[in-house]
């Protein structure tokens, strides 16, 4: 096992070290990100169902569920229960927008050591300018890959979010 682990951190070590710094910042950014999106998953899962049940238990207990002033409780509880499952959407959201970016920046940064192995040692040393265009590429892809797999699990994370929040308003009823 440990052999294993050593051989997968050499292969990131690796491949690391082929993109150039930028990647590292790709892997704070896709971190960062994978962690808001655990814990949106951590909430919606378990915490949120028991939330959304107090409110109902609250809005069952209530003797007014009709007029004017029991309507604009309801719509004030589950605009808070939105509001709390949508904490850190937005965050999550634009670090996904950001990766591609930063892949971008990568691109550049490589390219930039291209031109710089050119004007040194001119277009001869071919080694030399498949380090600057490895660092040119792999930033690109990994940023696409990042951003790829949070869009993916963001949209899923959207979307039962907008679920749970149904859920919650079919069990409160308005007469």
């Amino acid at each position: 096992m440990m052999l294993f682990l050593m051989d997968v951190w050499d292969s990131v070590r690796g491949f690391m070290a082929a993109g150039g710094d930028v990647l590292w910042l790709v892997a704070g950014v896709l971190f960062l990100m994978w962690v808001l999106m655990l814990e949106r998953y951590w909430y919606l899962n378990w915490v949120s169902p028991a939330k959304h049940k107090a409110v109902i238990q609250a809005w069952e207990k209530r003797e007014d569920s009709t007029s004017w002033y029991a309507h604009r409780i309801r719509e004030a509880w589950v605009s808070q229960a939105k509001q709390e499952l949508h904490a850190g959407m937005l965050i999550i959201k634009t670090l996904v927008a950001v990766c591609p970016m930063i892949g971008l920046l990568g691109t550049v940064t490589g390219m930039i050591t291209v031109f710089d192995v050119m004007a040194v040692h001119g277009t001869g040393n071919a080694r030399m300018m498949a380090a600057g265009i490895s660092m040119a590429t792999m930033p690109t892809m990994a940023g696409m890959v990042a951003a790829l797999s949070g869009v993916f699990f963001s949209t899923r994370l959207d979307a039962k979010m907008k679920i749970s929040i149904e859920k919650l308003k079919d069990s409160l009823p308005h007469h």
